[in-house]
């Protein structure tokens, strides 16, 4: 799910934190690198694993991943810089509702085997992830989200997608509370 782990996770950063100079290309590769790391990895080894939520979709993941940013960093810039990073991995194991996996998300405390999926094969699970209608509609409000976002953004025009890459921010004010 791309669209929802990355329009779900900007939104989720953008109005906890009302941060608006958050770098956003750090938080949107958090926010999809669980499924980078696993979705290889399930595919290619899927008769042993039977799932395709691995060690990414761990809490032992997330907490390598922040301890990396704080320790490789030092206060003030670089560390605020990274941070999106491991932010964006905590927040796509909340969107996967990964606490009703307990085995999977508490790897290798509670145990060394991720949850199996129940499917004999991996085009088994992926015809069966395709056809759900959650799926699509988590995807569709994900969609929705970034389209509005890129809209008030301006991202259309060439100057604003270059600063955006340049700089991961992008003009649309938060509001206040």
């Amino acid at each position: 799910m791309l669209l929802w782990h990355i329009g779900g996770t900007i939104a989720v950063i953008r109005y906890v934190f009302r941060d608006e100079r958050i770098d956003l290309r750090l938080l949107i590769l958090g926010a999809v690198l669980p499924d980078l790391v696993d979705l290889p990895i399930g595919a290619i080894w899927f008769s042993a694993f039977r799932s395709v939520q691995l060690f990414g979709h761990t809490m032992l993941f997330a907490a390598l991943a922040m301890v990396i940013v704080v320790f490789s960093t030092k206060r003030g810039r670089a560390r605020k810089r990274w941070v999106p990073l491991a932010a964006g991995i905590l927040i796509h194991l909340v969107l996967d509702l990964m606490w009703l996996d307990s085995a999977t998300l508490w790897w290798p405390f509670l145990g060394h085997e991720f949850s199996d999926t129940g499917y004999e094969t991996f085009r088994m699970l992926a015809r069966n992830i395709l056809g759900d209608w959650k799926i699509w509609l988590c995807e569709g409000v994900g969609g929705l989200y970034l389209g509005m976002l890129v809209s008030r953004a301006g991202l259309v025009s060439a100057e604003s997608r270059r600063r955006f890459i340049e700089t991961g921010r992008i003009d649309v004010p938060i509001g206040r509370r």
